[in-house]
Formats: structure tokens, sequence, C-alpha cells
């Protein structure tokens, strides 16, 4: 049998999956704030899934798996996205730090991430075990 990473199956379904394995496991706390917020300034709504904060959680971990040193301003940069000026053109906006810094905290606390000497967050050993995990369970279903 070989060895499936999280490298080896694909993006969507392992965030899917990881999503997933974070909410049954009760150990993210949802604040409060999640139902009202905009996960950035460029955006005109609220996200409509209820469960995007896992989601958001699932994929900030595959990144730092893939690429460790990432912190909040990293994070900022890659959610962000254009932003609609009306009738002037549109600009790059950045998405919000506060969502990006709770979640690497919510990470932080449960082991899966840890600070990186060099600046941002890299995955420990035991984040690896899960994500890894995880991406043998969906090898195997797809």
């Amino acid at each position: 049998m070989t060895v499936r990473t999280v490298k080896d199956v694909s993006p969507h379904e392992l965030v899917k999956a990881y999503a997933a394995h974070l909410k049954r496991s009760g150990q993210v706390e949802l604040p409060e704030w999640t139902d009202l917020v905009k996960t950035g300034t460029l955006k005109e709504l609220a996200p409509y899934d209820p469960d995007w904060y896992y989601i958001r959680a699932a994929s900030m971990a595959r990144k730092i798996y893939l690429r460790g040193g990432l912190g909040v301003g990293s994070f900022r940069r890659i959610y962000g996205g254009s932003k609609r000026n009306g009738s002037r053109p549109p600009h790059f906006g950045k998405s919000s730090g506060a969502i990006a810094r709770h979640i690497l905290q919510q990470l932080q606390s449960m082991k899966i991430v840890d600070i990186d000497t060099k600046g941002g967050r890299r995955i420990t050993s035991s984040g690896q075990r899960d994500l890894d995990q995880v991406a043998g369970r969906v090898a195997v279903s797809q």
C-alpha cells in the first residue's frame, strides 16, 4: 500500500474532509461573530456557508503544511481579492486579519501549527500526521 500525503490528493476534497474532521473533533471553538462577520473589506456580504470557518481553518492548515513560514499578512494576501469600487476601476484588497489571526491561534492551541523561529507558522508533527491521515482517507474514497 502506498502512503498518501497532502500533495497526492485533490485540494478541494482534502479541505472538505479536513474541515469535517475539525468540526467532528470539537476542539475548534467558533467565535460568536462567525455568523455576522464579512471575510474582508472587499466583500459585500458574509459567507453563505455556515461551516465557512472550519473550511478556512482547514485551508490554512493545508497551506502551512505545503509551505511553512506563513503568517497573518500572508493569509491576508492569499485570501484577498478584487475590491469593487463602483464606477472606478477595481483594485486588490486584503482579507480580514482578525479571522486569520484567530484561526492561527486556534490551530496553535490544538497543536497543529507552531510558531516558526524565522517568522510565521509551521506545521507540527502531530498536525502533519492528522493531515496525512485525512489525505489517506480521501485517497481511498476517490
